[in-house]
């Protein structure tokens, strides 16, 4: 007998379980094959990867950044509709280079049958370039 899948609450404190752990090349099978997932505020990124092939190619990048993080704060929001999910939480952390920050994040995912089929992502990533010592990248992005 198969386990049941996980429930929407579930895969997505997995998958901020997981990168907060480093456990980067196991969060992809989180994704159904034709994932859509947008980065809304994403600069110096890609701001819409489609696809499992694309998760999996974000995560073994950053899996090279060095930076270590921890979530706190974390509620997932269960709404109306049953595969849709609104996870806020903070990032705290510390870059390769040592730098220290916190950011804030924010998605709304839509699970079905234990797979993330779409999420919309807002993260912080102008405080998150800033601790990377990325801001003229991300000005240079802006036309700045």
């Amino acid at each position: 007998m198969t386990a049941p899948a996980r429930t929407p609450r579930e895969v997505i404190e997995r998958l901020i379980d997981g990168i907060c752990h480093g456990e980067l090349a196991e969060l992809p099978d989180l994704y159904a094959g034709d994932a859509v997932v947008e980065h809304v505020f994403g600069v110096t990124e890609p701001s819409r990867w489609e696809g499992a092939a694309q998760v999996r190619e974000h995560l073994d990048s950053a899996g090279t950044s060095g930076l270590r993080m921890t979530a706190h704060d974390l509620v997932v929001h269960e709404t109306t509709d049953p595969e849709v999910v609104v996870a806020e939480w903070v990032y705290e952390g510390t870059t390769g280079v040592g730098t220290e920050f916190r950011a804030a994040n924010l998605i709304v995912a839509r699970v079905r049958a234990g797979r993330i089929v779409s999420s919309r992502d807002y993260h912080d990533h102008a405080r998150m370039a800033a601790a990377m010592g990325r801001l003229p990248e991300l000005a240079g992005a802006l036309g700045g």
